[in-house]
Protein backbone atom coordinates (compact mmCIF):
# COMPACT_ATOMS: atom_id res chain seq x y z
CA UNK A 1 0.00 0.00 0.00
CA UNK A 2 2.76 2.07 0.71
CA UNK A 3 4.26 2.43 -2.81
CA UNK A 4 0.55 3.14 -4.21
CA UNK A 5 -0.45 6.26 -2.51
CA UNK A 6 -0.65 8.14 -5.52
CA UNK A 7 -3.89 6.00 -6.24
CA UNK A 8 -5.04 6.25 -3.11
CA UNK A 9 -4.73 10.21 -3.12
CA UNK A 10 -6.64 10.44 -6.77
CA UNK A 11 -9.19 7.97 -5.39
CA UNK A 12 -10.16 10.40 -2.27
CA UNK A 13 -10.10 13.65 -4.72
CA UNK A 14 -12.57 11.40 -6.86
CA UNK A 15 -15.20 10.94 -3.98
CA UNK A 16 -14.50 14.82 -3.48
CA UNK A 17 -15.86 15.28 -7.08
CA UNK A 18 -18.77 13.01 -6.22
CA UNK A 19 -19.59 15.02 -3.17
CA UNK A 20 -19.01 18.14 -5.22
CA UNK A 21 -21.66 17.04 -7.82
CA UNK A 22 -24.07 16.22 -4.95
CA UNK A 23 -24.15 19.87 -3.59
CA UNK A 24 -24.04 21.79 -7.01
CA UNK A 25 -27.41 19.48 -7.80
CA UNK A 26 -28.90 19.64 -4.82
CA UNK A 27 -30.95 22.71 -5.89
CA UNK A 28 -31.81 21.74 -9.01
CA UNK A 29 -33.26 18.46 -7.46
CA UNK A 30 -35.60 20.47 -5.04
CA UNK A 31 -36.19 23.41 -6.90
CA UNK A 32 -39.93 22.38 -7.76
CA UNK A 33 -40.57 22.72 -3.65
CA UNK A 34 -38.58 25.39 -2.78
CA UNK A 35 -39.66 27.61 -5.57
CA UNK A 36 -43.63 27.99 -4.23
CA UNK A 37 -41.64 28.34 -1.19
CA UNK A 38 -40.07 31.71 -1.67
CA UNK A 39 -42.05 32.58 -4.57
CA UNK A 40 -39.40 31.88 -7.38
CA UNK A 41 -40.04 31.99 -10.83
CA UNK A 42 -38.29 29.35 -13.62
CA UNK A 43 -36.59 33.00 -14.73
CA UNK A 44 -35.54 33.05 -10.96
CA UNK A 45 -33.54 29.91 -11.55
CA UNK A 46 -32.02 30.50 -14.80
CA UNK A 47 -30.63 33.38 -13.05
CA UNK A 48 -29.57 31.34 -10.08
CA UNK A 49 -27.98 29.11 -13.10
CA UNK A 50 -25.96 32.52 -14.49
CA UNK A 51 -24.62 32.94 -11.52
CA UNK A 52 -23.40 29.91 -10.41
CA UNK A 53 -21.62 29.72 -13.56
CA UNK A 54 -19.89 33.21 -13.57
CA UNK A 55 -18.16 32.78 -10.08
CA UNK A 56 -17.72 29.21 -11.00
CA UNK A 57 -15.47 30.56 -14.01
CA UNK A 58 -13.75 33.22 -11.38
CA UNK A 59 -13.59 30.48 -9.30
CA UNK A 60 -11.45 28.06 -11.48
CA UNK A 61 -8.38 30.98 -12.16
CA UNK A 62 -8.65 31.75 -8.46
CA UNK A 63 -7.84 28.72 -7.17
CA UNK A 64 -5.49 27.43 -10.29
CA UNK A 65 -3.24 30.43 -8.34
CA UNK A 66 -4.35 29.34 -4.88
CA UNK A 67 -3.74 25.97 -5.70
CA UNK A 68 0.28 26.74 -7.31
CA UNK A 69 0.72 29.17 -4.13
CA UNK A 70 -0.27 27.25 -1.52
CA UNK A 71 -0.03 23.48 -2.75
CA UNK A 72 -2.29 20.58 -2.92
CA UNK A 73 -2.94 19.62 0.23
CA UNK A 74 -4.18 22.85 1.77
CA UNK A 75 -5.89 23.87 -1.38
CA UNK A 76 -8.18 21.07 -1.35
CA UNK A 77 -9.40 21.70 2.27
CA UNK A 78 -10.07 25.22 1.67
CA UNK A 79 -12.04 24.54 -1.51
CA UNK A 80 -13.81 21.92 0.11
CA UNK A 81 -14.34 23.51 3.32
CA UNK A 82 -15.62 26.43 1.71
CA UNK A 83 -18.02 25.04 -0.67
CA UNK A 84 -19.10 22.86 2.34
CA UNK A 85 -19.96 25.89 4.30
CA UNK A 86 -21.47 27.31 1.03
CA UNK A 87 -24.19 24.39 0.48
CA UNK A 88 -25.17 24.21 3.86
CA UNK A 89 -25.94 28.14 4.16
CA UNK A 90 -28.28 27.81 1.51
CA UNK A 91 -31.05 26.10 4.48
CA UNK A 92 -30.84 29.63 5.75
CA UNK A 93 -32.23 31.26 2.52
CA UNK A 94 -35.52 32.74 1.77
CA UNK A 95 -35.39 34.86 -1.01
CA UNK A 96 -33.74 34.91 -4.33
CA UNK A 97 -31.20 37.60 -3.37
CA UNK A 98 -29.80 35.30 -0.14
CA UNK A 99 -30.12 32.02 -2.60
CA UNK A 100 -28.38 34.04 -5.13
CA UNK A 101 -25.25 34.99 -2.62
CA UNK A 102 -25.05 31.54 -1.03
CA UNK A 103 -25.13 29.94 -5.16
CA UNK A 104 -22.44 33.09 -5.63
CA UNK A 105 -20.26 31.34 -2.90
CA UNK A 106 -21.02 27.79 -4.65
CA UNK A 107 -19.90 28.53 -7.50
CA UNK A 108 -16.70 29.97 -6.63
CA UNK A 109 -15.32 27.61 -4.64
CA UNK A 110 -16.59 24.49 -6.20
CA UNK A 111 -14.12 25.57 -9.06
CA UNK A 112 -11.51 24.85 -6.96
CA UNK A 113 -12.05 20.86 -7.19
CA UNK A 114 -10.48 20.92 -11.23
CA UNK A 115 -6.65 22.47 -11.27
CA UNK A 116 -6.41 21.15 -8.00
CA UNK A 117 -6.86 17.73 -9.18
CA UNK A 118 -4.86 18.56 -12.23
CA UNK A 119 -2.13 19.85 -10.03
CA UNK A 120 -1.90 16.58 -7.94
CA UNK A 121 -1.85 14.57 -10.72
CA UNK A 122 0.57 16.54 -12.40
CA UNK A 123 2.52 16.17 -8.95
CA UNK A 124 1.91 12.28 -8.12
CA UNK A 125 1.93 10.35 -11.21
CA UNK A 126 4.14 9.79 -14.48
CA UNK A 127 3.19 11.03 -18.01
CA UNK A 128 1.95 7.10 -18.21
CA UNK A 129 -0.07 7.18 -15.93
CA UNK A 130 -1.62 10.71 -15.76
CA UNK A 131 -4.56 10.54 -18.17
CA UNK A 132 -5.77 6.95 -16.59
CA UNK A 133 -5.63 9.35 -13.03
CA UNK A 134 -7.61 12.39 -14.90
CA UNK A 135 -9.96 9.36 -15.68
CA UNK A 136 -10.81 8.30 -12.24
CA UNK A 137 -11.42 11.56 -10.91
CA UNK A 138 -13.49 12.40 -14.06
CA UNK A 139 -15.39 9.52 -13.35
CA UNK A 140 -16.24 10.87 -9.56
CA UNK A 141 -18.32 13.56 -11.58
CA UNK A 142 -20.28 11.03 -13.91
CA UNK A 143 -20.60 9.42 -10.48
CA UNK A 144 -21.91 11.94 -8.99
CA UNK A 145 -24.43 13.11 -11.38
CA UNK A 146 -25.82 9.03 -11.25
CA UNK A 147 -26.37 8.86 -7.42
CA UNK A 148 -27.45 12.82 -6.88
CA UNK A 149 -30.84 13.18 -7.97
CA UNK A 150 -31.92 9.72 -5.99
CA UNK A 151 -29.95 10.72 -3.12
CA UNK A 152 -31.15 14.42 -2.69
CA UNK A 153 -34.51 13.04 -3.49
CA UNK A 154 -34.65 10.71 -0.95
CA UNK A 155 -33.16 13.16 1.96
CA UNK A 156 -35.72 15.13 0.96
CA UNK A 157 -38.71 13.09 1.33
CA UNK A 158 -36.99 12.22 5.09
CA UNK A 159 -35.54 15.47 5.86
CA UNK A 160 -36.73 18.50 4.18
CA UNK A 161 -35.01 21.17 1.95
CA UNK A 162 -33.31 22.59 4.77
CA UNK A 163 -32.24 19.17 6.34
CA UNK A 164 -30.57 18.27 3.12
CA UNK A 165 -28.53 21.30 2.56
CA UNK A 166 -27.27 21.26 6.45
CA UNK A 167 -26.96 17.30 5.60
CA UNK A 168 -24.96 17.40 2.19
CA UNK A 169 -22.88 20.41 3.77
CA UNK A 170 -21.64 18.06 5.89
CA UNK A 171 -20.16 15.47 3.99
CA UNK A 172 -17.42 17.83 2.90
CA UNK A 173 -15.93 18.13 6.42
CA UNK A 174 -16.19 14.45 6.55
CA UNK A 175 -14.19 13.51 4.05
CA UNK A 176 -11.86 16.31 5.62
CA UNK A 177 -10.70 13.69 8.06
CA UNK A 178 -9.04 10.83 5.76
CA UNK A 179 -7.46 14.17 3.75
CA UNK A 180 -5.51 14.97 6.31
CA UNK A 181 -4.37 11.99 7.61
CA UNK A 182 -3.46 10.52 3.89
CA UNK A 183 -2.18 13.89 2.34
CA UNK A 184 0.90 15.01 4.75
CA UNK A 185 3.01 16.23 2.25
CA UNK A 186 4.45 16.50 -1.73
CA UNK A 187 5.22 13.09 -3.12
CA UNK A 188 9.05 13.52 -2.59
CA UNK A 189 8.15 14.55 1.01
CA UNK A 190 6.21 12.27 2.49
CA UNK A 191 7.64 9.42 4.05
CA UNK A 192 4.58 7.28 4.01
CA UNK A 193 5.74 6.14 0.18
CA UNK A 194 8.44 4.07 -1.13
CA UNK A 195 11.49 5.17 -2.37
CA UNK A 196 10.62 4.06 -5.55
CA UNK A 197 7.28 6.03 -5.95
CA UNK A 198 9.16 8.86 -5.21
CA UNK A 199 11.41 7.90 -8.03
CA UNK A 200 8.56 8.32 -10.76
CA UNK A 201 9.32 10.69 -13.79
CA UNK A 202 7.12 13.48 -12.80
CA UNK A 203 7.79 17.10 -12.33
CA UNK A 204 9.14 19.08 -9.48
CA UNK A 205 6.06 19.17 -7.01
CA UNK A 206 5.03 21.67 -4.26
CA UNK A 207 7.49 22.68 -1.35
CA UNK A 208 7.36 24.38 1.62
CA UNK A 209 8.11 28.16 0.95
CA UNK A 210 11.29 27.42 3.02
CA UNK A 211 12.72 24.87 0.84
CA UNK A 212 15.12 26.07 -2.19
CA UNK A 213 12.88 25.33 -5.41
CA UNK A 214 14.15 22.95 -7.83
CA UNK A 215 15.52 24.54 -11.26
CA UNK A 216 13.35 24.40 -13.96
CA UNK A 217 10.96 26.94 -16.06
CA UNK A 218 7.76 27.97 -13.74
CA UNK A 219 6.15 30.55 -16.03
CA UNK A 220 4.22 32.89 -14.17
CA UNK A 221 0.46 33.38 -15.72
CA UNK A 222 1.30 36.17 -18.07
CA UNK A 223 4.69 34.49 -18.99
CA UNK A 224 2.40 31.23 -19.80
CA UNK A 225 0.16 33.17 -21.93
CA UNK A 226 3.00 33.94 -24.07
CA UNK A 227 3.06 30.42 -25.35
CA UNK A 228 0.95 29.20 -27.92
CA UNK A 229 0.72 25.93 -26.26
CA UNK A 230 -0.72 27.42 -23.41
CA UNK A 231 -3.39 28.68 -26.02
CA UNK A 232 -4.38 25.51 -27.75
CA UNK A 233 -5.34 24.00 -24.70
CA UNK A 234 -7.75 26.92 -23.43
CA UNK A 235 -9.56 26.63 -26.76
CA UNK A 236 -10.32 23.53 -26.83
CA UNK A 237 -11.76 23.45 -23.43
CA UNK A 238 -13.90 26.90 -24.81
CA UNK A 239 -15.20 24.62 -28.12
CA UNK A 240 -15.36 21.15 -25.95
CA UNK A 241 -16.88 21.83 -22.24
CA UNK A 242 -19.92 23.33 -23.29
CA UNK A 243 -21.23 19.76 -24.52
CA UNK A 244 -21.15 18.23 -21.05
CA UNK A 245 -22.96 21.32 -19.50
CA UNK A 246 -25.15 20.63 -22.00
CA UNK A 247 -26.39 17.54 -20.94
CA UNK A 248 -25.79 18.30 -16.96
CA UNK A 249 -27.99 21.73 -17.49
CA UNK A 250 -31.01 20.75 -20.06
CA UNK A 251 -30.90 16.30 -20.02
CA UNK A 252 -34.23 16.77 -17.68
CA UNK A 253 -35.96 19.72 -19.61
CA UNK A 254 -35.02 17.54 -23.63
CA UNK A 255 -36.57 13.97 -22.03
CA UNK A 256 -39.86 16.41 -20.25
CA UNK A 257 -40.34 18.46 -23.75
CA UNK A 258 -39.23 15.74 -25.79
CA UNK A 259 -40.72 12.57 -25.31
CA UNK A 260 -43.57 14.07 -22.18
CA UNK A 261 -41.54 13.07 -19.47
CA UNK A 262 -42.91 13.23 -15.87
CA UNK A 263 -40.22 13.75 -13.18
CA UNK A 264 -40.51 10.06 -12.28
CA UNK A 265 -39.73 8.97 -15.76
CA UNK A 266 -37.33 11.33 -15.64
CA UNK A 267 -35.55 9.96 -12.51
CA UNK A 268 -35.59 6.21 -14.57
CA UNK A 269 -33.84 7.52 -17.55
CA UNK A 270 -32.14 10.78 -16.82
CA UNK A 271 -28.85 8.57 -14.92
CA UNK A 272 -28.12 6.17 -18.00
CA UNK A 273 -25.99 8.71 -19.85
CA UNK A 274 -23.75 9.50 -17.08
CA UNK A 275 -22.63 5.71 -17.13
CA UNK A 276 -21.22 6.04 -20.65
CA UNK A 277 -19.65 9.33 -19.24
CA UNK A 278 -18.42 7.30 -16.65
CA UNK A 279 -16.49 4.12 -18.54
CA UNK A 280 -15.36 7.13 -21.21
CA UNK A 281 -13.38 8.52 -18.47
CA UNK A 282 -11.80 5.37 -17.40
CA UNK A 283 -11.46 4.16 -20.87
CA UNK A 284 -9.97 7.65 -22.30
CA UNK A 285 -7.15 7.18 -19.27
CA UNK A 286 -6.38 3.68 -19.88
CA UNK A 287 -6.28 4.39 -23.68
CA UNK A 288 -3.35 6.98 -22.75
CA UNK A 289 -1.82 5.03 -21.15
CA UNK A 290 -1.47 1.71 -23.04
CA UNK A 291 -0.34 3.81 -25.84
CA UNK A 292 2.63 5.49 -23.78
CA UNK A 293 3.38 2.21 -22.22
CA UNK A 294 3.37 0.86 -25.84
CA UNK A 295 5.78 2.97 -26.46
CA UNK A 296 4.57 5.52 -28.62
CA UNK A 297 4.86 9.72 -27.28
CA UNK A 298 2.83 11.69 -24.86
CA UNK A 299 2.27 13.66 -27.75
CA UNK A 300 0.78 10.93 -30.05
CA UNK A 301 -1.19 9.09 -27.09
CA UNK A 302 -2.62 12.69 -25.83
CA UNK A 303 -3.88 13.62 -30.01
CA UNK A 304 -4.73 10.20 -31.05
CA UNK A 305 -7.23 9.43 -27.49
CA UNK A 306 -8.74 12.54 -27.89
CA UNK A 307 -9.84 12.84 -31.90
CA UNK A 308 -11.18 9.19 -31.11
CA UNK A 309 -13.02 11.16 -28.18
CA UNK A 310 -14.52 13.12 -30.90
CA UNK A 311 -14.79 10.51 -33.90
CA UNK A 312 -17.49 9.44 -31.40
CA UNK A 313 -19.14 12.24 -30.51
CA UNK A 314 -19.54 14.25 -33.56
CA UNK A 315 -21.91 11.02 -35.38
CA UNK A 316 -24.06 10.89 -32.14
CA UNK A 317 -24.73 14.23 -31.64
CA UNK A 318 -25.70 14.95 -35.46
CA UNK A 319 -28.33 12.03 -35.52
CA UNK A 320 -29.27 12.52 -31.18
CA UNK A 321 -32.11 14.73 -32.20
CA UNK A 322 -33.74 12.48 -34.81
CA UNK A 323 -34.68 9.49 -32.35
CA UNK A 324 -38.04 9.05 -31.53
CA UNK A 325 -37.60 6.01 -28.82
CA UNK A 326 -36.58 7.39 -25.63
CA UNK A 327 -34.46 4.54 -24.42
CA UNK A 328 -32.18 4.63 -27.98
CA UNK A 329 -31.75 8.22 -27.39
CA UNK A 330 -30.39 8.38 -23.62
CA UNK A 331 -28.42 5.68 -24.66
CA UNK A 332 -27.09 7.99 -28.10
CA UNK A 333 -26.66 10.73 -25.47
CA UNK A 334 -24.64 7.88 -23.39
CA UNK A 335 -22.08 7.43 -26.42
CA UNK A 336 -22.01 11.51 -26.22
CA UNK A 337 -20.37 11.40 -22.79
CA UNK A 338 -18.53 8.66 -23.31
CA UNK A 339 -16.35 10.35 -26.24
CA UNK A 340 -16.53 13.10 -24.46
CA UNK A 341 -15.14 11.80 -21.59
CA UNK A 342 -12.43 9.89 -23.59
CA UNK A 343 -11.17 13.54 -24.97
CA UNK A 344 -11.57 16.06 -21.97
CA UNK A 345 -9.80 13.51 -19.22
CA UNK A 346 -6.48 13.83 -22.00
CA UNK A 347 -7.36 17.61 -22.33
CA UNK A 348 -6.77 17.70 -18.37
CA UNK A 349 -3.79 16.35 -18.59
CA UNK A 350 -2.39 18.91 -21.03
CA UNK A 351 -1.12 21.42 -18.56
CA UNK A 352 0.92 18.88 -16.50
CA UNK A 353 3.06 17.89 -19.67
CA UNK A 354 3.93 21.31 -20.93
CA UNK A 355 4.71 23.23 -17.86
CA UNK A 356 6.50 22.34 -14.31
CA UNK A 357 3.98 20.97 -11.50
CA UNK A 358 4.40 24.23 -9.47
CA UNK A 359 2.63 26.04 -12.52
CA UNK A 360 0.34 23.30 -13.36
CA UNK A 361 -2.97 24.71 -11.25
CA UNK A 362 -3.00 28.55 -13.15
CA UNK A 363 -3.33 26.60 -16.86
CA UNK A 364 -5.67 24.57 -15.68
CA UNK A 365 -7.84 27.25 -14.01
CA UNK A 366 -7.48 29.71 -17.26
CA UNK A 367 -8.78 26.91 -19.00
CA UNK A 368 -11.68 26.13 -16.89
CA UNK A 369 -12.76 30.07 -16.84
CA UNK A 370 -12.59 29.22 -20.75
CA UNK A 371 -14.38 26.30 -20.35
CA UNK A 372 -17.28 28.57 -18.42
CA UNK A 373 -16.99 31.27 -21.08
CA UNK A 374 -17.78 28.73 -23.87
CA UNK A 375 -20.95 27.52 -21.71
CA UNK A 376 -22.52 30.07 -20.83
CA UNK A 377 -22.55 31.21 -24.47
CA UNK A 378 -24.30 28.03 -25.16
CA UNK A 379 -26.44 27.81 -22.26
CA UNK A 380 -27.87 31.43 -23.71
CA UNK A 381 -28.88 30.01 -26.92
CA UNK A 382 -30.59 27.05 -25.95
CA UNK A 383 -34.06 28.52 -25.11
CA UNK A 384 -33.50 30.22 -28.50
CA UNK A 385 -32.69 27.37 -30.67
CA UNK A 386 -35.17 24.55 -28.93
CA UNK A 387 -38.40 26.40 -29.55
CA UNK A 388 -39.47 23.68 -32.14
CA UNK A 389 -36.77 20.82 -31.50
CA UNK A 390 -33.76 20.42 -29.55
CA UNK A 391 -32.24 19.97 -33.44
CA UNK A 392 -30.64 22.65 -33.77
CA UNK A 393 -28.16 23.05 -30.40
CA UNK A 394 -27.69 19.65 -31.35
CA UNK A 395 -26.19 20.38 -34.55
CA UNK A 396 -24.33 23.52 -33.09
CA UNK A 397 -22.27 21.82 -30.21
CA UNK A 398 -21.37 18.54 -32.59
CA UNK A 399 -19.71 21.65 -34.77
CA UNK A 400 -17.82 22.78 -31.72
CA UNK A 401 -15.66 19.29 -31.76
CA UNK A 402 -13.39 19.74 -35.04
CA UNK A 403 -13.04 23.29 -33.59
CA UNK A 404 -11.96 21.64 -30.27
CA UNK A 405 -9.67 19.03 -32.57
CA UNK A 406 -7.89 22.10 -34.35
CA UNK A 407 -7.26 24.08 -31.32
CA UNK A 408 -5.39 20.83 -30.28
CA UNK A 409 -3.66 19.95 -33.65
CA UNK A 410 -2.46 23.17 -34.86
CA UNK A 411 -2.51 25.41 -31.98
CA UNK A 412 -1.49 23.62 -28.94
CA UNK A 413 1.04 21.76 -31.74
CA UNK A 414 3.58 19.29 -30.27
CA UNK A 415 2.43 18.00 -26.89
CA UNK A 416 5.93 18.45 -24.76
CA UNK A 417 7.71 20.48 -21.90
CA UNK A 418 7.58 24.13 -22.95
CA UNK A 419 10.75 26.18 -22.41
CA UNK A 420 11.42 29.62 -22.44
CA UNK A 421 11.07 31.62 -25.35
CA UNK A 422 14.54 32.77 -24.83
CA UNK A 423 16.48 29.88 -24.91
CA UNK A 424 14.34 27.55 -27.15
CA UNK A 425 14.47 28.57 -30.61
CA UNK A 426 11.57 26.63 -31.39
CA UNK A 427 9.31 28.93 -28.92
CA UNK A 428 10.30 32.68 -31.37
CA UNK A 429 7.54 34.12 -33.10
CA UNK A 430 4.87 31.61 -30.83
Amino acid sequence: MKSKLRWVIIGLIAVATVINYIDRNALAVMWPEIAPEIGATKEDYALLVTIFMVFYAIGQFTFGKLFDKIGVRMGFAVSIGAWSISIALHALASSILSFSIFRAMLGISEAGAWPGAVKANAEWFPPEERAFAQGIFNAGASIGAIVSAPLIALMFLTIGWKGTFLLVGALGFLWLLPWFVLYRASPQQTAMIAAAEKALDRPAADQPVEAPLAPGYVPNTRQMLGHRQSWGVILSRFFLDPIWWLFVSWLPIYLAETFGFDIKQIGIFAWVPYVGAMIGSLFGGWLSGWLIGSGRSVDVARKASITLGGVIMMPCLLIAPNITDPTIAVLVIAGILFGFQVAIGNIQTIPGDLFDGRSVGSLAGVGGMAAVAGTLITTWLVPAMTKVSYGPIFVLVAALVPLSLISLWFITGRIAPVEPRSSSPSQKGL
